[in-house]
Parts: structure tokens; C-alpha cells; sequence
């Protein structure tokens, strides 16, 4: 009877073994899975958009080609990641046929887990840094104004409070101004 109790233990405690063994193992492959998909830090995506409202907005004629523009634009960081990105402030760089005609400042900030994190700036370029040898009078003639911006941004991306990666984003957009309707014509990033 005493043996029969024993391999009855016995066999409990291989149960409760083979139990613990396929816990243990089913957490590791939960862990494994979550580290490999869920806190794979992308790169957030940094944009300009398209909602551009001009304050100021004189140019000049193509005999005497100059601009002078002032508008409030938002810049947008896309955050797909499963931890909020927390990025430094920087600068976005205006240029015209590669001068740089203006500048502003992006504000340091937090975009949170999977959204968009949208930053409203208000830009000042103007013309006076161009050489004369440029085809602002030609472009000026037709109509249009093409304004390239450029930034990166340079951030952490925070998983569970405890995990940091560094990131950084960077933002090249292409900005054709309708000189007729005051009005962003298109816009490409």
C-alpha cells in the first residue's frame, strides 16, 4: 500500500513537472514573440503638410524676381512603433535651387504610441540670399515657386519604460506654391 502511494506521488510530481516544463516554455516563445514583433523599433516618418496657411505673401515681378512669404505649415511625425518616440528639437531647413532662404525651429516633443504626432510651425523665407544668377524670374514668370525643405529628427523610441533605441527621421519635401491662388499646388515627400 505504501508503494502504491509513493508511485502515486511520483506520478503527481512528473504531472506537475511536464506542467511547469510546458509553462516555462510557452512564456519564452510569448517573450520571444513580443521582443522580435512587437518592440522592433521602425523609423518614424516625418512630413510637412499639405493644410499651408500664407500670413504674407509678396513676390516680385520677372523683371525684378524676389519673394517674400510667411505661412504656418505642419510638420507631422508618424509613429508606427509600440513605445512613444521622444525626439529633440531641430531645425527645418527652407531652400530655393539649393540656398537655404529660410529656417525654423521643430520643437521638441513626444509622439505617442501609433500616432501622429502634429507640430504647427511658422515659417519666414525670402529671397534676399539668392544670387542674381538663379531662374527665380523665369519661375516667377510661370507662375510657380518651388521650395524645398529638409530636417532630421533625432529621438528615442521608449518601449515599456525601461527600453530605449535611438532613431532619427529624416524629412525631404518638395513644396510648389501657385503663385496665382496663394495656394500650395503640390507637395511630395
Amino acid at each position: 500500500m505504501v508503494d502504491r502511494v509513493n508511485q502515486q506521488v511520483r506520478k503527481k510530481r512528473i504531472k506537475l513537472a511536464i506542467y511547469i516544463s510546458a509553462f516555462v516554455v510557452f512564456e519564452i516563445m510569448v517573450i520571444l514573440v513580443f521582443a522580435l514583433v512587437l518592440m522592433k523599433a521602425r523609423t518614424p516618418k516625418v512630413r510637412l503638410g499639405t493644410n499651408v496657411t500664407f500670413q504674407n505673401f509678396k513676390t516680385g515681378t520677372q523683371a525684378r524676381p524676389s519673394f517674400d512669404l510667411s505661412f504656418t505649415a505642419q510638420v507631422r511625425v508618424k509613429n508606427t512603433n509600440f513605445g512613444p518616440y521622444k525626439f529633440d528639437s531641430t531645425n527645418a531647413t527652407f531652400m530655393y535651387q539649393g540656398v537655404t532662404v529660410g529656417q525654423v525651429t521643430i520643437p521638441k516633443h513626444t509622439a505617442g504610441m501609433r500616432s501622429t504626432k502634429k507640430v504647427t510651425v511658422t515659417v519666414n523665407v525670402n529671397s534676399n540670399a539668392l544670387p542674381s544668377t538663379t531662374k527665380l524670374g523665369s519661375e516667377l514668370g510661370a507662375g510657380v515657386l518651388t521650395l524645398n525643405c529638409h530636417a532630421k529628427l533625432k529621438g528615442k523610441v521608449l518601449f515599456m519604460l525601461m527600453m530605449k533605441k535611438k532613431k532619427s527621421s529624416e524629412m525631404n519635401c518638395t513644396m510648389t506654391v501657385d503663385l496665382s491662388t496663394k495656394a500650395v499646388k503640390s507637395m511630395i515627400c
